[in-house]
C-alpha cells in the first residue's frame, strides 16, 4: 500500500473538504483516515490516503493538490508515509 499523509491548513471557508475530497475521488485516491478541526477561524485537516489505484504519480498529485489549495486559500502538503514517519520520529 502506498500511503500518503495530506495536510490542509488555512483560514476556514466553505468547501475546503469538498474540493480536496472530490479531487482525490476523481484520481482514485482512497481516504483511509481523516481528522479535521477548526480553531477559531483556522481550518486544519490531516488525511492518510492510499494511492495504489491512482494512475498519476505522487508528484503530480502533490502539485495539483497544492494548486487547489492556492485557489481556495489554504496550504495543502503531501508527504509519503515513510518520509513523514522518519521526520517525526523522536
Amino acid at each position: 500500500m502506498k500511503k500518503t499523509i495530506i495536510t490542509v491548513v488555512g483560514k476556514d471557508t466553505v468547501g475546503i473538504i469538498a474540493k480536496v475530497c472530490t479531487y482525490l475521488a476523481n484520481n482514485r485516491v482512497n481516504i483511509l483516515d481523516i481528522s479535521q478541526t477548526i480553531v477559531q477561524d483556522y481550518f486544519n485537516m490531516m488525511m492518510i490516503v492510499d494511492m495504489n489505484d491512482s494512475s498519476k504519480p505522487f508528484g503530480d498529485i502533490a502539485d495539483e493538490l497544492a494548486q487547489i489549495g492556492e485557489e481556495i486559500g489554504v496550504i495543502v502538503k503531501c508527504q509519503r508515509e515513510e518520509i513523514f514517519e522518519k521526520m517525526h520520529r523522536i
